[in-house]
């Protein structure tokens, strides 16, 4: 993942949908919906994101004999921690069932981010806080679970201009968002249909369906649009 500069959040936009917004982000609002395909896949497993727990072959492969416990004549011996198999590598790590994004990669749409966590205060969606990073919204679903998981980033920023969210108009129909989870889990969607909103159709209603719960396993991208 590139690493950019942090930079100061700018101050002159109360929320990121569901009050006024600024005069630049007062031409339309871009949603974009992608609902969950194929099963999950698994990262690397890592203790610390970015960093990998592996050790190299001649430290598995040096397991003190005192850990490791005897079987029946011509089975493989195993260790209280690990299952019969190699010595010294432990079993695949499960995907939770839920789980919290942390990191989001679109090919397409030239995206490789990570993911805060921010909330949905009395309607409002609070400003995803940098350029480079997506929000994701807590009162909205997890990876695994059916819901909607909604998610939001600027498409320019103030001393940076284009920002994470800039080429998500460049995305079409069955293009794919990848979203990993927390547990290192990774949750595939494929994109389903794009929709610009203008500012005064955003209703109390309209703004409801956009960030709602869904019955399926539903991802929203949501982020500014016209002229800058």
């Amino acid at each position: 993942m590139t690493e950019r500069s942090p930079l100061p959040r700018p101050t002159s936009h109360s929320g990121f949908l569901g009050k006024p917004m600024s005069r630049r982000r007062a031409a339309r609002l871009a949603a974009l919906v992608a609902t969950a395909i194929g099963g999950i896949g698994l990262a690397p497993w890592r203790g610390a994101r970015g960093q990998d727990t592996g050790t190299d072959s001649s430290q598995a492969n040096s397991t003190p004999s005192s850990t490791i416990q005897s079987n029946v004549a011509g089975e493989m011996p195993t260790t209280g921690a690990l299952r019969p198999g190699p010595v010294g590598q432990p079993p695949p790590r499960p995907a939770s069932l839920r789980t919290a994004p942390v990191a989001i990669v679109s090919d397409s749409a030239q995206i490789d981010a990570e993911v805060e966590v921010l909330q949905i205060v009395d309607g409002v969606m609070q400003n995803p806080t940098g350029p480079w990073v997506v929000a994701w919204y807590e009162q909205t679903a997890q990876l695994g679970e059916p819901g909607n998981v909604v998610m939001a980033g600027h498409v320019d920023y103030w001393g940076v201009g284009p920002s994470v969210f800039f080429n998500v108009k460049n995305l079409a129909q069955g293009d794919e968002v990848a979203l990993t989870g927390s547990d290192d889990s990774i949750h595939t969607y494929a994109v389903e249909s794009i929709e610009t909103i203008g500012v005064e159709e955003l209703t109390r209603g309209r703004i409801a369906e956009l960030v709602g719960p869904t019955p399926g396993q539903t991802l929203t991208l949501i982020t500014c649009g016209g002229e800058f």
